[in-house]
């Protein structure tokens, strides 16, 4: 129990990355007792912990082992309001009805016991309810878990002191990497010539930040930061920027990705072309010098990209309001994440072979599940994006169109609805075995994970969420006590 209580900390600080061997041994165990043993554990905090370790591995561990603590009616026992650690660790959201069921249990539970609880205790209940760990970015939250996480014992003490130490050390790995990527976008010089454009390489430099944390990827997350980059500029193009007809020739060249065939357009859509072939030329070329050349995969997903990109610009050029269904469908490709995930995959190098390769070309479902979930949150939020004069329409708007009488209350509720059920297809997909590295499926995970902070706008058009994180992680250091004392 302690190992696995270890592990949680670990995760939860951010450091895993330093203990992934010995991570992987125990819970290689604890999965072999729970599948001869099954999980007869009578402590709910002990079974929800082992199940969660497991499942977030990748382990495929039957959601059952939540019955033991149900009643003959079927419902969860009352007797349980009292282990407030058990309910804390029961807010799994990973997916399935009973565990469903479990969480909406355990928060019942929990914000009916906080007026009775001290003040440290009730700040910690409301930040498990707030960001349960499934959902939430270790490395992100490791200040929150800093404070949340008390204790008296050696080894407590002892991963707060290293995770402190980590913390400051990967915090200047990535102001490193963030000089490297603003003198990048600055000698690109697109601002210059498309001042319609956004221009902001400290944001899209977050996503790859969340998608791959280990602090040993600097190489890929700088790499990743480019084609996000570039996904903003050509989004702002086709809804700020271009006319139809100039749209229409840029989406065809991207196509036959055909410098010549720019001639007759703007040169700023000539420069964004210009751009897009040297950035999938140079990744081209550092992933071929291991792997086989990925540059048809890369070319093909912008392709796709800029081909549902047409399609939104011809409805709302157009007037025409499309049926939700076919809206979402098109909207999870123009979401740019399959385009984020094939340079991904390829980025990581593990498992390119002819079949997941085809596989990731193809807009698998830990993709399009990852996609949608985005292409949802996007359209749900609450403030225009920035200072987009464009309209791209929303899945919102589809819907009541569709279904006269409907309240936009209502559909909101049904688009809250279909992220659930995208999260729990999701977490089906990264279960093994799956055709996908580890790294793979946890950086699917985690674009998802980023979703609300890059999407939760307030009534300035900012992101007040990822503006804290931003500071957080970037300019802040954690003070913490003598190497020499820690010995």
């Amino acid at each position: 129990m302690e190992s696995m209580m270890m592990i949680d900390a670990i995760q939860r600080l951010g450091i895993d990355h330093h203990f992934e061997e010995e991570i992987e041994a125990v819970l290689q165990k604890q999965y072999m007792k729970s599948s001869i043993h099954g999980d007869c554990d009578e402590d709910l905090y002990e079974v929800a912990l082992r199940f969660r370790l497991l499942r977030q591995e990748g382990y495929t561990v039957p959601a059952d082992v939540l019955n033991n603590f149900k009643n003959k009616e079927g419902k969860f026992k009352q007797n349980l309001r009292e282990d407030i650690r058990g309910l804390m660790a029961s807010q799994l959201s990973i997916g399935e009805d009973i565990l469903e069921e479990a969480g909406n249990f355990s928060s019942l539970l929990l914000n009916a016991c906080l007026q009775h609880l001290d003040h440290h205790q009730a700040a910690v209940v409301k930040n498990t309810l707030q960001h349960p760990h499934h959902k939430s970015l270790a490395r992100f939250m490791t200040k929150n878990f800093l404070t949340d996480f008390q204790g008296t014992n050696g080894w407590i003490n002892a991963l707060q002191e290293l995770a402190k130490i980590d913390f400051n050390m990967v915090k200047s790995v990535h102001q490193k990497e963030m000089l490297q990527i603003s003198k990048w976008w600055k000698d690109l010089g697109l601002t210059e010539e498309l001042k319609f454009a956004r221009d902001q390489p400290l944001k899209w430099y977050m996503w790859p930040m969340a998608i791959i944390p280990d602090p040993r990827l600097s190489e890929q997350r700088i790499e990743l930061t480019k084609p996000i980059s570039l996904i903003y500029i050509i989004d702002d193009i086709f809804y700020v920027g271009g006319t139809l007809d100039e749209l229409t020739l840029f989406t065809e060249a991207v196509n036959r990705w055909d410098l010549s065939a720019f001639k007759e357009l703007p040169e700023y859509m000539k420069m964004c072309f210009k751009t897009l072939d040297d950035i999938t030329n140079e990744i081209s070329t550092k992933v071929h010098k291991v792997h086989k050349n990925p540059v048809g995969s890369l070319r093909k997903a912008w392709a796709s990209l800029c081909n549902a990109f047409l399609v939104e610009a011809k409805w709302f050029a157009s007037g025409h309001v499309p049926k939700a269904e076919e809206y979402l469908k098109n909207g999870a490709v123009s979401s740019g994440v399959h385009v984020v995930l094939v340079h991904l995959f390829f980025l990581l190098g593990h498992g390119i072979t002819k079949d997941n390769v085809d596989l990731v070309d193809d807009f698998p479902g830990i993709i399009s599940s990852t996609a949608t979930i985005l292409r949802l949150w996007d359209d749900l939020g609450s403030a225009k994006d920035e200072n987009q004069d464009g309209h791209d329409g929303s899945y919102v708007e589809c819907y009541l169109k569709e279904h006269r009488g409907s309240s936009v209350e209502n559909a909101r509720q049904i688009v809250a609805h279909m992220i659930s059920n995208m999260w729990k297809r999701l977490n089906k997909e990264c279960l093994s075995p799956n055709p996908f590295s580890t790294s793979f499926t946890k950086g699917s995970l985690n674009i998802a994970r980023m979703v609300p902070l890059m999407y939760s706008y307030d009534d300035q058009q900012c992101l007040p969420g990822l503006e804290e994180h931003m500071k957080s992680l970037l300019l802040e250091n954690l003070p913490y006590r003598n190497a020499q004392k820690i010995n």
